[in-house]
């Protein structure tokens, strides 16, 4: 180039580069600057931000144990329950059996009772009649029906062999019965 153009061109650089210098470098260094925060900036934020996820997580961890211990509990005092439910419902139904039980044995009782007296009274019957074919009179006094009722009852009660002596017994005094009324004829 020749002198008077290097000159020119120098001189334009050297405006241009304190144009430069004092206007856009301070404003592309304010630029540079303001994204260096931005990214510093967003890179504290993410690192705060994970950091909360971690306390977060944690936390949420320490609710899924909490929740997990707590309904482990509430299964065992579930079973718990349930097994004093069972036991209960059990002591219930073996009272229940033992009523039921108590209260057929006071039927049977009775039922029997009522059998013993309606056969004693049958049996009375039965050997008054049979007692007045072998002696031949008629044995309608009450009193006298009723003691010798209660004595032959008795009699049978106080065996030893009780309705094999009694089956005997009764044997004998139909055997009895018909000799008699068999001699006399």
């Amino acid at each position: 180039p020749s002198w008077p153009e290097f000159i020119i061109g120098t001189i334009l650089f050297v405006l241009v580069f304190g144009f430069l210098a004092k206007i856009g470098l301070p404003r592309i260094m304010k630029t540079l600057e303001e994204r260096h925060d931005q990214i510093e900036g967003g890179i504290n934020r993410a690192d705060e931000a994970q950091a909360e996820a971690q306390a977060v997580l944690q936390q949420y961890r320490a609710q899924l144990d909490d929740a997990r211990h707590e309904a482990a509990r509430m299964r065992e005092e579930a079973r718990e329950q349930g097994a004093a439910i069972i036991a209960e419902m059990r002591e219930r139904a073996e009272a229940e059996a033992r009523r039921i039980t108590d209260a057929a044995q006071s039927q049977i009782e009775a039922d029997r009772q009522q059998a013993l007296t309606s056969l004693r009274g049958e049996v009375g019957t039965l050997a008054t009649e049979l007692a007045s074919r072998i002696v031949g009179e008629s044995l309608t006094d009450v009193a006298r029906q009723t003691r010798m009722v209660d004595r032959f009852l008795d009699e049978l009660d106080s065996a030893d062999g009780g309705a094999a002596v009694g089956a005997r017994g009764a044997g004998e005094a139909a055997g009895q019965a018909t000799t008699p009324t068999g001699a006399g004829q």
